[in-house]
């Protein structure tokens, strides 16, 4: 423990274990392993997946709202303009 009550980590043993053969950027031990299929759970439809990614209106109506309140803020300019002629 240090003087703040945490844990001291030991980082020459972590330092020995990323380096020389204990580091593998290269996946050499896992890249030619079979994909898992589970047994328990069947394979979702390309549709279904799909529809997961999908984008969603997480406001509906709110283009509506905003394409109203540009044409009210419009037409008081125009006529804001036509008092000025």
């Amino acid at each position: 423990m240090n003087e703040r009550g945490g844990r001291t980590g030991n980082t020459d043993s972590r330092a020995a274990a990323l380096s020389g053969n204990a580091r593998r950027d290269d996946y050499s031990d896992i890249i030619d392993l079979p994909h898992h299929t589970s047994a328990k759970h069947p394979r979702m439809a390309a549709e279904m997946r799909a529809a997961q990614f999908a984008p969603f209106a997480a406001l509906t109506g709110y283009e509506d709202v905003i394409k109203e309140t540009a044409l009210r803020q419009l037409a008081r300019v125009k006529a804001r303009d036509r008092m000025k002629d």
